[in-house]
């Protein structure tokens, strides 16, 4: 019973829209930024902040997290370790020493690689890139200390250092602030524990619809027993011709692009009748007495833009008995206990984790073997394609179910014309008996 409340509950999920924000796949992702109040001298107050990305398959790519806020009094930030303000700010009060930054509403960023070691801090250093937690476990934390001096808003009522956060990135909203217990630390090895004097956490989630008016990827479908390739639904990410949409036409070489530094280019695709960034194909190949393989390619129409540390997610019901991923890495996504039918997709490092751009080079692909559940298996209705598809944590558009690649007639009738046979043969061999 238990189980089939839990399949109900996610086929009802599954009809939430990925621009309330929320992601059946990932219902507990998040970025929680985490402000450590460490010292507190009366005039300085020394403050540590971490930003944790607790997303599942979503990492943040370059240009990176931008964190700003609003300071609520008077406060500067006179030193920072492992990030930088982007402006220093009107600091003409200051004689001597000027502060880091002055700003009421400061923008902090990452340091770049290989940073000088004085003004670095853990975690940092990473160009603001951070990885999902999934993907690879050491990178997706970013950390920078500062010193701040002012009017501290914290001995005021509203008892927060700051608010208003933003992360800087498309389609993430930051909540406000709150007080949790303080973080430890610890030193000499671990034989030493100290904590916060005060810690606050801060929790944003991320809304496809906020991210991008129109999807990014699309998805094809093919199968060895129909010559049918089914394409991309027709203007899933835009149409060709639409104003304000640039694509580059069969034969033509795409212009020479100044791609800006602190956002992410807007996409320079193939005209296609998609009009999407990315693509993905999913081909049933083979099917064998026990298990059958399927083969995804994932390609780059975008000529603006590679993609590192992609990654993609499926939801299909036979993932449950995955045998084997031959180039691609898989990890499943148990989030509703014992229901195993979705799985993250990532390339392997240093041979397939970057997506090159538009061209030759521009495609990743992997096959993987799938053991034939007898409960559920079946080549009929489109049963053997995804349910959901989904890359780099943004939902991808599908072929509607009726276009699906079909077994041809006689395959569909098979079991239909095999029984009537028998009971043909039968009556006739009554027959001669007479």
């Amino acid at each position: 019973m238990g189980l089939i409340l839990n399949l109900l509950f996610i086929s009802l999920l599954s009809f939430i829209s990925p621009n309330c924000g929320f992601d059946v796949l990932d219902p507990k992702g998040n970025v929680t930024i985490k402000w450590d109040k460490r010292t507190d001298t009366g005039d300085t107050q020394y403050v540590s902040v971490s930003i944790y990305n607790y997303q599942l398959f979503r990492h943040i790519d370059q240009p990176g997290w931008k964190l700003s806020w609003r300071w609520p009094n008077n406060e500067v930030i006179w030193k920072m370790f492992g990030a930088e303000a982007t402006d220093q700010g009107n600091c003409s009060a200051f004689t001597g020493d000027k502060p880091h930054c002055c700003e009421q509403r400061p923008t902090i960023i990452d340091l770049l690689p290989g940073a000088p070691y004085n003004i670095q801090s853990a975690n940092c250093c990473k160009g603001g890139v951070l990885s999902s937690i999934t993907q690879d476990p050491t990178k997706y934390i970013a950390s920078f200390e500062m010193s701040v001096g002012g009017s501290f808003s914290d001995n005021s009522s509203t008892g927060i250092p700051a608010d208003n956060f933003t992360l800087g990135l498309p389609g993430y909203t930051c909540g406000p602030p709150i007080a949790v217990e303080p973080t430890k630390f610890y030193e000499d090895n671990g034989r030493r524990k100290t904590q916060a004097l005060a810690t606050w956490n801060v929790s944003c989630s991320y809304s496809q619809f906020l991210a991008s008016p129109t999807p990014k990827c699309c998805v094809s479908l093919s199968a060895f027993y129909n010559s049918t390739i089914v394409p991309c639904p027709t203007c899933s990410c835009g149409c060709s011709g639409q104003p304000g949409i640039n694509c580059v036409k069969p034969g033509q070489l795409p212009p020479v692009l100044q791609l800006p530094n602190d956002e992410e280019p807007r996409p320079l695709v193939k005209c296609t009748r998609h009009m999407c960034p990315v693509t993905i194909h999913w081909h049933v190949k083979e099917s064998y007495k026990e298990y059958w393989r399927v083969k995804m390619t994932i390609t780059n129409q975008n000529f603006a833009q590679n993609y590192s540390q992609w990654s993609l997610v499926v939801l299909h019901p036979n993932l449950k008995s995955i045998t084997q991923v031959f180039s691609f890495n898989y990890l499943p996504l148990n989030q509703y206990g014992n229901i195993n039918d979705s799985g993250v997709f990532y390339g392997i490092k240093y041979y397939n984790d970057m997506l090159l751009q538009s061209g030759e080079q521009g495609n990743v692909q992997s096959e993987m073997l799938l053991h034939k559940d007898p409960d559920m298996f079946t080549f009929r209705q489109g049963w053997t394609f995804p349910r959901k598809v989904s890359f780099n944590g943004d939902e991808c558009v599908m072929p509607q179910p009726d276009d699906y690649p079909s077994l041809p007639n006689s395959a569909q009738t098979s079991s239909h014309t095999t029984f009537f046979s028998m009971i043909l043969l039968s009556l006739f061999i009554n027959v001669i008996a007479l």
